[in-house]
């Protein structure tokens, strides 16, 4: 059963004391199971963006402590910044990652956002897909007038907060309004820019949010806003769709900036919107120098973002995740205001488990040392999955080198495309090595259960069935991704730079070392099922997959002695 995660990302209007902003980190991170994984503060702003995961009970609840502890150090009456503001806790969004629905979180935050009302007498509006009426799902209709409009605004039927909707008071004058709700994931985003002025970064920012700007008599800046029969102000939409976005003046950089959030990067990615505001840009004489993510960002972000600038080079993509990243980075400038380290910025770097010992993450010496050790695992099952991968990855290599060279520009992409397959192999295969080990340790893990009552006994009898079928299942997936390896290396053989056949070659020996010792862990595992019908199934499948792979490797080594 998938994990159920998801992921707050409260917004406080506190960017310059580190100690107030330790203190609400410290109240949210009180709660057991929180797993702190981003404190962005900025001093313009004067706003600092918290981002942190857990269990959806586990994270409403640090939520609340938040949102507790700010409204406790945070006077609205005193608080002046370059953001958009209207409460302690500005905004707090649930967003989720694993195993919740986005329905799921909006009923979640209407549930926080009543909490906040009636515990904390702190007045709450929901927004995006919590939003109690149409018009709020857009957040700035929730925060209209700021801060300053509040007076006015609460106890208003239509203007007031969903809850604790009272007259204006002390209470409210302290902690201003807090907007609460559930979204998907939305990425923040700055571009800097070569001038210092407002007015340009706002024309930018214009051209390319999807609200665009006001039209105007005769075209003109100048001209009388142009508004519809019911007296609303008619819009010339820009060019990206799920975005939004303003220009500000930065102190701190001595820049503008086209300040934008993405909230739908599946219609415009990251890399789309940087292109089209550089082409904005350009076309009103300004450069974009670099670009600022504030907060976290999914890790398919910047790999979709530096496979597409590979691509423009004509560049195969079929390499490493981290050599894609630092593409990405570069291409648009991350790291122009400050470093940029993605170990410290993909959400998915920061939820693993740092302390986990991996297989994968030893050094060549450190896991053949590892399996010669006198443990059983690693074992046969792990080494034939990493025999796989030096397969792919060899027949990877040839497919980048041939990419690469001149006398193939013309059919770079059909090398890339081969590349990025035997990288997804690769990987694949990569996991299967600690996987196998998994598998082995769920075995024993079973044999120390419990077995002196016939409960305890039919318990772990259900166990080691279960945990018997999954280290036969892990091996006869070994030899699936093997196999397909041949597909990689048969493709480099006949048709890559001939210089590299022989890599090619020994990629399919690896690959059929791979499918070979990965069926006899089939074997020896199903022969411990008790249900015989699945464990022949199995086993039948993994005699189809040799058979294959046999002939598969006749005929690639075939092409390579041809070669030679």
């Amino acid at each position: 059963m998938k994990t159920r995660i998801i992921e707050c990302v409260p917004n406080f209007s506190e960017g310059r004391d580190p100690q107030k902003i330790k203190a609400i980190t410290d109240a949210i991170t009180s709660v057991k199971g929180i797993r702190l994984l981003d404190v962005d503060p900025g001093e313009a702003t004067n706003r600092t963006v918290v981002t942190f995961v857990g269990s959806p009970e586990d994270v409403v609840e640090a939520a609340f402590r938040g949102i507790r502890r700010a409204a406790e150090l945070i006077d609205m009456r005193t608080h002046h910044g370059a953001h958009p503001r209207m409460g302690a806790t500005d905004v707090c969004p649930l967003i989720p990652v694993s195993g919740v629905t986005l329905e799921e979180c909006a009923e979640l935050a209407r549930q926080l956002a009543r909490r906040v009302a009636d515990e904390l007498n702190i007045p709450t509006y929901c927004y995006e897909s919590a939003a109690l009426r149409p018009e709020r799902k857009n957040l700035a209709v929730c925060r209209a007038g700021e801060y300053e409009a509040l007076p006015q605004k609460m106890g208003n039927e239509e203007k007031g907060p969903d809850f604790g909707n009272h007259p204006y008071d002390e209470a409210a004058a302290r902690t201003g309004a807090t907007t609460i709700g559930a979204r998907d994931f939305l990425i923040a985003v700055n571009y800097n820019l070569n001038t210092t002025s407002t007015r340009r970064a706002n024309a930018i920012a214009f051209d390319v949010r999807e609200k665009g700007r006001p039209a105007r008599e005769g075209g003109k800046v100048t001209g009388k806003p142009l508004k519809d029969e019911n007296g609303k102000p008619i819009m010339i939409p820009g060019t990206l769709k799920g975005t939004k976005a303003i220009g500000w003046y930065i102190d701190e950089y001595g820049i503008a900036q086209v300040s934008m959030n993405i909230t739908d990067i599946a219609t415009t990615p990251l890399h789309v919107a940087f292109d089209e505001v550089c082409r904005k840009a350009d076309a009103r004489g300004v450069r974009v120098t670099g670009t600022e993510i504030v907060g976290l960002v999914p890790k398919r972000t910047l790999i979709d973002a530096g496979k597409y600038f590979l691509r423009k080079q004509h560049r195969s993509a079929g390499i490493p995740d981290e050599e894609i990243i630092r593409i990405a980075v570069k291409s648009m400038g991350l790291d122009e205001l400050k470093p940029f380290d993605p170990r410290e910025k993909v959400i998915e770097y920061l939820v693993e488990d740092q302390n986990a010992k991996r297989l994968i993450d030893l050094t060549a010496r450190g896991l053949a040392e590892e399996t010669a050790s006198e443990s059983p695992a690693p074992g046969g099952g792990s080494i034939s999955a990493y025999m796989g991968a030096l397969g792919a990855a060899l027949g990877t290599m040839v497919a980048n080198l041939t990419a690469h060279k001149a006398a193939y520009d013309d059919r770079w992409e059909e090398f890339s495309d081969i590349a990025e397959k035997g990288q997804e192999l690769m990987e694949r295969l990569l996991h299967l090595v600690d996987e196998d080990t998994a598998a082995f340790n769920r075995i024993m893990d079973v044999f120390a259960m419990p077995k002196k009552t016939d409960a305890e006994k039919a318990a772990r009898a259900e166990a080691l069935e279960a945990a018997t079928l999954y280290a036969t299942e892990v091996p006869l997936r070994t030899m699936e991704a093997a196999f397909e390896v041949f597909d990689v290396v048969s493709a480099m053989a006949e048709f890559g730079n001939p210089n590299s056949v022989t890599d090619a070659g020994v990629g399919t020996l690896a690959a059929r070392a791979a499918v070979r010792g990965a069926r006899l862990n089939v074997r020896i595992n199903a022969a411990g099922l008790k249900d015989r019908a699945k464990a022949e199934a199995l086993l039948a499948r993994a005699e189809e997959i040799d058979r294959l792979a046999e002939t598969r490797e006749k005929e690639i080594l075939a092409i390579v002695d041809s070669k030679i």
